[in-house]
């Protein structure tokens, strides 16, 4: 087929359009190679330090998790092919390599039920309650459930059985639009990690459930028996269906009730929304109370269950916040709009270009951009220049990634 537009036009014309792409844009731009070379060229160029560590804990725990399947060799060398291809075209690599804590604590978790009962540890039944009873009193979600009305059934269903599952897709959507370039990569990191450390804690020390104990007591537990959907077989039998009686049957952790992961999850989700949109906070609190009290109406959770979540992903975020969150720049609304970023805390009296006057001079209209960039103040303080020629897009997806360990490029 002739070509219509000359060779020479058409190089002029990318040529043009490259010269209007602006720093931001080439900060905020997503990678569109399938060329297996640039990877390689990444790894060469990367500066590998303990943060990369990670990677190893990853590994050994998706062995692990494919030791125990029972699945055949082929679906198994399919499942790590297809892995290793989205990791080494670019355009892929930029989505799954941040994604691989989620994608090791969904195989990790599923896994759990292949564990031989013979190497687990017993079932811990009182310690939950007397918990509760110690801290608050009462068995609070006993005290919840205790009235039943099928408009509290619904309202309980709907941040436990719908928003949960939605609710990262919809945050990681939201952040990768109006957050600072390389957020979405750390929450999704965070997320992943936290519900690994969640899911391991379970598996080393399980506890009975509310559910457990308004069905069988204070009787010792043992795996042979089967979960329960608990306060969500109204939902069933509401819609005529039996989905979440089949899954919760056939939970891969039955007794994994410490920590609660819907608490862990949505609180996570709250800290990273409130931290792009402070104003919205009481909105984030709401929601977090929310699955806080549907997961007790539901005899899902003890209130012990949901401060060890809580507890664990905000840990988690304040880790993330310190040395890998990219700073929020109140100037700015998309991701497009930024033309550097800067990672981890700011120092004690630190602010962006000339630190002490820019009290006397900064008025709310100010753009004081043109003073951070470049400067030895956004280098030393973690920034990251979107022009820079030696950037290695591997670290730029990794927590590994300090801008001041580019510096000395």
């Amino acid at each position: 087929m002739p070509v219509l537009v000359p060779h020479r036009i058409r190089r002029k014309l990318r040529s043009t359009l490259r010269s209007r792409q602006s720093p931001s844009s080439s900060l905020a731009s997503l990678q569109t190679s399938l060329s297996p070379s640039d990877t390689l060229r990444s790894l060469r160029s990367h500066r590998w330090s303990y943060y990369d560590g990670q990677y190893l804990i990853l590994i050994i725990l998706g062995v692990f998790s494919l030791a125990i399947n029972p699945a055949g060799p082929v679906m198994k060398t399919g499942a790590v092919a297809l892995l290793m291809l989205s990791l080494i075209l670019p355009l892929t690599r930029q989505f799954f390599l941040p994604f691989l804590p989620i994608g090791t604590w969904l195989v990790f978790f599923f896994n759990c039920r292949f564990v031989p009962a013979m190497y687990r540890p017993p079932i811990w039944v009182r310690v939950l309650p007397a918990l509760e009873n110690i801290f608050y009193g009462a068995n609070l979600s006993n005290i919840l459930s205790a009235h039943k009305h099928i408009i509290l059934d619904v309202l309980a269903w709907i941040p436990y059985g719908v928003t949960h599952f939605g609710a990262p897709a919809v945050c990681s959507a939201v952040l990768f639009v109006f957050s600072a370039p390389g957020t979405v990569p750390v929450f999704a990191r965070s997320f992943g990690y936290a519900n690994i450390i969640g899911v391991a804690i379970q598996l080393l020390f399980p506890c009975s459930p509310p559910w457990y104990e308004n069905m069988y007591g204070l009787a010792p537990a043992n795996y042979a028996m089967e979960g329960s959907p608990a306060g969500l077989a109204a939902i069933d039998k509401l819609f005529g269906i039996e989905f979440y009686t089949t899954t919760f049957t056939a939970s891969p952790l039955v007794f994994g009730a410490f920590p609660s992961l819907h608490a862990a999850n949505a609180t996570l989700e709250a800290l990273f929304m409130s931290h792009v949109f402070p104003k919205l906070r009481p909105l984030f609190i709401l929601y977090t109370l929310w699955i806080w009290w549907a997961t007790m109406y539901l005899s899902h959770h003890y209130a012990v269950d949901l401060v060890g979540g809580s507890l664990l992903a905000g840990v988690t975020f304040f880790i993330a916040k310190a040395n890998f969150l990219p700073r929020l720049q109140y100037d700015k609304i998309f991701r497009w709009d930024y033309d550097y970023t800067e990672v981890g805390d700011a120092p004690a009296g630190y602010s962006y270009g000339l630190a002490d006057l820019d009290a006397d001079f900064h008025h709310p209209g100010a753009d004081s951009d043109e003073w951070a960039v470049g400067s030895s103040t956004s280098v030393s303080s973690g920034s990251i220049s979107p022009v820079e020629d030696g950037h290695s897009l591997w670290e730029g997806e990794t927590l590994a990634s300090h801008s001041d360990s580019e510096q000395g490029r």
